[in-house]
């Protein structure tokens, strides 16, 4: 709100004599009709509507006064536009910052879940073979391989990671300059992210692998560190 002080002791207000005169003219007429005698307070009437208002600036001074108005709004609203522009490549830093992480622990994890399933046939037939040792029986490796791909089916996470691959790639292509997410880049981002979080939390309801299981943890937090910051983009 802009708002304008006249401290000339001159122009704090001006009187409208009509006004005042029409007030004192009614207040005669009903004091000499009911006869009456009873001074007018000039005092107490300036108190009634319409009396007293405040002075409006003449035209060359309004005219002074619309040029710096509109000066200091073209100042503001530049250091406004430099500000957010500042704030927004460092914001887009630091997004990005998440985003090569959260590559890397995806790539491990894509490394890793190829490697669990045969981790898991070695313990799977090493168990059993310890538990039949005594009772001289012998799985066949029909039966091993069938367990083994049970296995795999279930903790299978490569459509997971895919998916959140994608995400990720659509997340770091919204932030690639202005006007990519057609003026809603803040509302595209959150959803990116809030996708991002489910193929991570479905991620680790289906891994049974540790290693796995940190790489998830790092990268729900680099997420939720996304989310809030997506909260300040508009």
């Amino acid at each position: 709100m802009l708002r304008l002080k006249n401290t000339s002791a001159n122009v704090l207000f001006d009187i409208d004599e009509t006004a005042l005169r029409a007030y004192m003219e009614k207040l005669s007429r009903i004091a000499s009709s009911v006869d009456i005698k009873c001074p007018i307070d000039i005092g107490g009437l300036l108190g009634l509507p319409g009396i007293i208002r405040p002075t409006s600036p003449d035209e060359e001074v309004a005219g002074r006064v619309k040029e710096m108005v509109l000066s200091i709004t073209q100042e503001a609203v530049e250091k406004l536009k430099q500000m957010r522009a500042a704030e927004g490549i460092a914001l887009e830093a630091d997004l990005k910052k998440h985003c090569r992480a959260i590559e890397q622990d995806l790539e491990r994890i894509r490394v890793r879940s190829a490697a669990v399933g045969q981790g898991y046939a070695k313990r799977l037939k090493k168990r059993v073979d310890e538990l039949l040792v005594n009772a001289k029986l012998k799985l066949d490796d029909e039966t091993l391989a069938r367990e083994v791909a049970i296995f795999a089916d279930r903790s299978d996470i490569s459509e997971e990671i895919a998916r959140l691959d994608s995400h990720l790639q659509q997340l770091l292509k919204s932030c690639q300059g202005p006007g990519q997410a057609g003026g809603q880049a803040g509302r595209r981002l959150d959803f990116i992210s809030q996708e991002m979080l489910r193929e991570a939390n479905t991620i680790a309801s289906k891994a049974s692998d540790i290693e796995i299981i940190r790489c998830v943890v790092d990268m729900k937090c680099r997420i939720d560190r996304i989310k809030e910051q997506v909260q300040n983009i508009e």
